[in-house]
């Protein structure tokens, strides 16, 4: 694929391979670590508008960012117009020059709230929300769906509207809500957004090799791509995309173990570590073993011994 820079409202990108949001694991050290593997531009997890609203500790956690990671946008979720634009103007996203709202999140505790991909079902609240957070001062962009389902597709108008309510940028993951993140990606309805609008569309979906990023691209005419779950298990896919320098598995999570106890008690880096080593461990042999003694370790110490272990 071709790289080339973004261009967001008055801020520009570094390439045009993005780092999605990924609730639970898209945490500062996580973003620290693409982001030396080429991303862009990464994503921090999916916040609460209403959690920034009322001061929620756990939420404010998840907006953590320094001058390590640059250029980083911030998302966040909700249905209240005025909530949503309070929480781009909260003190908490100072450091975000570009905030994301979500539109497109399946899972059903979201969606049954009206927040998240509810908001397709709704094209006009859903403009009234960007609109208010327009006036925050913010870049303002949207993550969506091409639809509920198929019998919904409202890929096209919904971009427009989005642009026409003051949107930056729309990144479109390409697939209906139904689908979750199974299925085919569908490129024309990826496509009908960007010959649509004239603000940045970034392609979502189906990405976990340089292969996929070039046809998802050339299928689209989008200007970058959003790569999500690929990262999860191999976060130097970046590298082979953008052609960032690489390292062993060993440094990389040794990087990342050391940067995430930095920043998370012991716990927390416990148990979060040895989830991602049980996604870097898939695919190698003897793999189940290790994952049953990853999962038992209780310090970040133990996790890494193991993980040493597997990449001697």
């Amino acid at each position: 694929m071709r790289l080339q820079p973004i261009h967001i409202g008055n801020v520009t990108t570094e390439n045009n391979v993005f780092l999605a949001p990924l609730a639970g694991y898209t945490n500062y050290p996580f973003r620290r670590l693409v982001k030396g593997y080429g991303a862009g531009l990464c994503y921090t997890e999916m916040v609460s508008a209403k959690g920034l609203k009322y001061g929620n500790e756990n939420t404010e956690s998840l907006l953590y960012t320094d001058n390590h990671e640059g250029l980083t946008a911030a998302q966040i979720f909700g249905n209240d117009p005025a909530i949503m634009r309070a929480a781009c103007e909260n003190p908490a996203l100072a450091p975000f020059p570009i905030v994301d709202i979500n539109m497109g999140c399946p899972v059903p505790k979201i969606y049954k709230n009206g927040e998240g991909s509810a908001l397709l079902e709704n094209p006009a609240h859903a403009e009234k929300i960007v609109r208010e957070c327009v006036k925050s001062g913010k870049i303002i962009t949207v993550k969506c769906r091409i639809g509920i389902d198929k019998a919904h597709i409202i890929t096209a108008e919904f971009a427009k509207r989005m642009e026409g309510a003051g949107a930056s940028l729309i990144t479109v993951h390409g697939r209906t809500k139904d689908k979750v993140y199974a299925g085919e990606v569908d490129y024309k309805e990826i496509a009908a957004a960007k010959k649509a609008v004239q603000i940045p569309v970034i392609a979502n979906g189906g990405v976990f090799c340089k292969a996929d990023a070039d046809k998802l691209l050339d299928e689209t005419g989008a200007d970058g791509v959003m790569i999500a779950r690929a990262a999860l298990f191999e976060p130097q896919v970046f590298c082979q995309i953008t052609g960032a320098k690489t390292e062993s598995k060993r440094e990389m999570f040794e990087k990342q173990l050391a940067w995430t106890k930095e920043h998370f008690d012991e716990r927390f880096t416990t148990v979060f570590m040895r989830k991602m080593a049980a996604f870097y461990v898939k695919g190698e042999r003897g793999a189940a073993a290790y994952k049953e003694r990853l999962f038992a370790a209780q310090t970040p110490e133990q996790v890494l011994e193991i993980a040493c272990e597997i990449w001697n």
